[in-house]
């Protein structure tokens, strides 16, 4: 069992991520004299679902002050009574976790008018796993802890994405085809760290326009994907205006990824390895007090840098290349770029072993640079 890095809040909060990054296990260990609701349990799911003001019952009975409850989106109309119950300052410390932003979207829910704190879970850190961190089987494997953790990972991670088809995706009735929905999943798999073209993916999948921009959305709702938007300050060239997408893990990546006789294994390492490295720039974002945004960069002459972080105290311009080797090519976008922006900190990752500055670049290691990202710790460069 790792130690993850997420510190609780002494108020209420959400904390919200995707199914198996390990939710409840933290709760448990970290609450563990709470009171626990799972909405998961069809009984208690019928019974607040029914009433959910009887949850104010419920606590009169119960001495305990911290209440969880586990998939607050199945219940969405719970967070009036919550509200309702913070409000009164009874001492109350509410933890609502969420595998899915939908409910909650749907129902207008404002998410407590701010009275808590929103917290995600993301997978595993490369930090956090230590030593048992290696680039090579991670890129494949992923970093979620319910595949991480387990004795047979690769059966865990192919079930992976079948369990949201059926118990999310079905179950709520959120598509009409579920056989539509799971071909787009595994096209979306080719679009993993590109530029989204919604034509291009609607002709391979035979569905509509409309249907690929609603089922990207789904997507990021339900947590298993998230998208990056083009930098845009003081820009001064003309920029691309496309979102780029990535699934949220890379292991999630790989097991979505139809797998042929004929892959050239290079195609989907380099999206995998820019992936790896996209997770946890967002972790390390989302878990910021001060807000830091992450963005990527894309000129209308297809000149890009993978990603720009910016926020207090913070701009670096990184860009991913699968390579053991550096080369001058590799840094011309960078180069541009901070012709541009001069007081950013330009950064190429690569699978060599070296850490050293190249035309007053910062070359570093994949392996050392992820395994140096902590939360609580500015990112390495900055």
């Amino acid at each position: 069992m790792y130690e993850r890095s997420l510190l609780p809040p002494k108020h209420s909060f959400f904390l919200f991520g995707p199914r198996g990054t390990g939710k409840s296990t933290w709760l448990k260990k970290v609450f563990p004299k709470a009171f626990w609701i799972d909405l998961l349990e069809p009984e208690l799911f019928r019974f607040y679902s029914a009433g959910p003001e009887r949850l104010k019952e419920i606590l009169k009975e119960r001495s305990e002050k911290i209440i969880v409850i586990d998939e607050i989106q199945k219940v969405p109309d719970l967070l009036d009574v919550i509200h309702s119950l913070i409000e009164k300052k009874l001492g109350y410390q509410f933890i609502m976790t969420g595998s899915s932003a939908r409910k909650l979207k749907k129902h207008g829910v404002n998410l407590l008018g701010g009275r808590a704190l929103k917290k995600h879970m993301s997978p595993f850190y490369a930090s956090e796993i230590g030593d048992s961190f290696d680039l090579k089987k991670n890129l494949k494997l992923g970093m979620l802890p319910v595949v991480v953790d387990s004795p047979i990972p690769k059966e865990v991670l192919n079930a992976y994405v079948g369990i949201y088809l059926k118990e999310e995706v079905q179950a709520e009735g959120m598509v009409r085809n579920v056989g539509d929905f799971a071909r787009f999943l595994e096209i979306m798999s080719f679009s993993h760290g590109s530029i989204i073209n919604a034509s291009t993916i609607s002709r391979d999948c035979q569905i509509a326009r409309k249907t690929v921009e609603s089922y990207l959305l789904i997507l990021e709702d339900l947590l298993l994907s998230f998208t990056l938007q083009v930098f845009r300050r003081k820009a001064k060239r003309t920029l691309a205006t496309s979102s780029k997408f990535y699934y949220f893990d890379s292991g999630v990546f790989y097991s979505a990824r139809p797998h042929n006789l004929y892959d050239v294994e290079n195609e989907k390492e380099g999206p995998a390895l820019e992936g790896l490295v996209a997770q946890h720039l967002k972790a390390w974002t989302d878990a910021q007090i001060e807000k830091h945004h992450l963005d990527f960069w894309r000129t209308s002459t297809k000149l890009e840098v993978d990603f720009i972080v910016s926020g207090k105290n913070c701009f670096l311009a990184i860009e991913v290349k699968n390579n053991k080797t550096v080369h001058p090519k590799d840094l011309r976008t960078l180069e541009i770029f901070t012709q541009d922006y001069p007081e950013a900190t330009p950064i190429l990752l690569y699978r060599g072993k070296h850490l050293y500055k190249q035309k007053n670049i910062l070359c570093y290691p994949i392996d050392q640079y992820l395994s140096k990202i902590h939360p609580d710790q500015p990112l390495p460069g900055s």
